[in-house]
Parts: structure tokens; C-alpha cells; sequence
């Protein structure tokens, strides 16, 4: 009950946002192109469309559930699960033109290994967990600056009316002690996990506000409603469906587009 109770007050809210006019100097119509990863494509809130075959793109995701309050917007979803940096330079800018005039990003998980951390984090030791942490912490700083950067150039490039938003990860997991599925991370595990993922959004926003973007913090939207919470926005492990561990819920995209919404006003 309660988690149902916490969506309708995210879709509500989501709904309020759509009847509120948009600040002065904010973009109020036009084409929209959504870039990105899984959390872009909505991975973890089924069901998927058939004609995004392996890219996995759900109707709940936070693009198409922002678009659907903001029919002004027609937006043309390139985004993919799995998809890094280099994808979507290379697969998903062909959309992007003059007469873009919003383009949302959410990318670079893929790029510092964050889905193999996670299996790591739920399978092995501590130790182990630290060490997988550890190595996507290196590639959060070390690599992923240069790369966002040159992805924002490209966009720039192509779309240079286009207000851009870059959405971040959010925590993964709640830092308590409630379960989360058939494996239960112990407190350290989630201290490194949460850990990784506080690196990757302060990384994000340094190079997003470099390159003059904007950019969405989500991180508060999920706060007590990490997986293993007890109204989780981000699904808890489950084996039957694996890819989906780790993602958000239909609930956990609502607030992403509630977050993308608030920053456009």
C-alpha cells in the first residue's frame, strides 16, 4: 500500500509540474531527443516495445513518461540499454539538428563498469566488493570526464538551440538493513556501492556544468527508496529477472521525470 501511495504522489506531482508554465528563457516546445543507457530506455519498468528489440526501451521510462505530460514535445527516443559514451556518439546523435530544442543524457555507467561492481558487490566478499568499487571509482575520474566531454561537443555541434539536461544515477541501494531479494549486501557492500555511485553524479555534474549544461541530480528523488528499502523505487534482486536488478521501477522513472521537469521551470 504504501508504495502504491508514494507512486500516485509521484505521478500527481508529475502531473501539477505539466500545468505550471515554464520559466522565463525555458524551452516550452519542440522536438525532444532522448540519449542514454538503460536508465534512459527504461529498463527495470516493463513492458518493452517490440520495436525497440534489444534496446529495451519501456513506455514508462522518463523520457516517454515526461513527453506524455508535455504533449508539446515530440520526442524521438534513441536510447539503448547497454549503450556507453562511445554509443552514443556513434548510434544516437543522428536526430539531433538545428531545430532540436531539448536533449536529455543519461550515460557512463556502462563506461566504468558499474553492472560488473554490482555483481561483484552481491556475490563476493567485502574485500572483493571494495576492490570492484575501487576500480569503477578510478574509471569515474580518470576516464569518464574526457569522455562526457567530448560527447557534449558533439551535441553541441549538431543541436546548438537545444537546452541539454544530463540526468545522474541515483544511490542503489538503501543504506539500512532491510532485504533486498534473495541476496542481502551487508552494510560495507553498501557503503561501497553508494559510494561508487556518489562519485559518478559529483564527476557528472563538474563536466556537465563545464561544458554549460545542465544538470539533474537524482539522487534526492531515490533518498529511502534505494533497493532493500522498504518502498523501493529501484528493483530489489530478483534471478528471474537479472538484466533488471538494480534498475528503476516504474515509480523510480516517475521521479526522474518529476526531478527533469522541476529543473526546466
Amino acid at each position: 500500500m504504501r508504495r502504491t501511495l508514494a507512486a500516485v504522489t509521484a505521478a500527481a506531482a508529475l502531473a501539477t509540474l505539466a500545468m505550471t508554465s515554464p520559466a522565463q528563457g525555458a524551452v516550452a516546445s519542440g522536438e525532444y531527443v532522448a540519449l542514454g543507457d538503460s536508465y534512459a530506455s527504461g529498463v527495470g519498468a516493463e513492458p518493452y516495445l517490440q520495436a525497440s528489440g534489444d534496446c529495451r526501451q519501456s513506455p514508462n521510462s522518463y523520457p516517454r513518461q515526461w513527453a506524455k505530460v508535455w504533449p508539446k514535445f515530440v520526442l524521438d527516443d534513441q536510447t539503448c540499454s547497454g549503450a556507453t559514451v562511445q554509443d552514443v556518439r556513434t548510434k544516437q546523435l543522428g536526430g539531433l539538428d538545428n531545430g532540436t530544442k531539448l536533449v536529455t543524457i543519461t550515460v557512463g555507467g556502462n563506461d566504468v563498469g558499474f553492472a560488473n561492481s554490482a555483481t561483484t558487490c552481491l556475490t563476493g566478499t567485502d574485500d572483493e566488493c571494495l576492490r570492484a568499487a575501487f576500480f569503477s571509482v578510478l574509471a569515474i575520474r580518470e576516464d569518464l570526464p574526457s569522455r562526457l566531454r567530448d560527447l557534449f561537443a558533439d551535441v553541441r555541434r549538431r543541436a546548438p538551440n537545444a537546452h541539454v539536461a544530463v540526468l545522474g544515477y541515483p544511490r542503489l541501494v538503501d543504506p539500512g538493513t532491510g532485504s533486498c531479494g534473495v541476496i542481502t549486501p551487508g552494510a560495507k557492500k553498501r557503503e561501497y556501492m553508494n559510494y561508487a555511485a556518489d562519485q559518478a553524479a559529483e564527476i557528472m555534474k563538474q563536466a556537465t556544468e563545464k561544458a554549460g549544461y545542465e544538470f539533474v541530480d537524482v539522487r534526492l528523488a531515490f533518498a529511502e527508496h534505494g533497493a532493500c528499502s522498504a518502498r523501493p523505487f529501484i528493483n530489489n534482486v530478483d534471478p528471474d529477472r537479472y538484466t533488471e536488478i538494480f534498475h528503476p521501477t516504474k515509480e523510480g522513472y516517475t521521479s526522474y521525470a518529476w526531478w527533469l521537469g522541476l529543473s526546466m521551470m
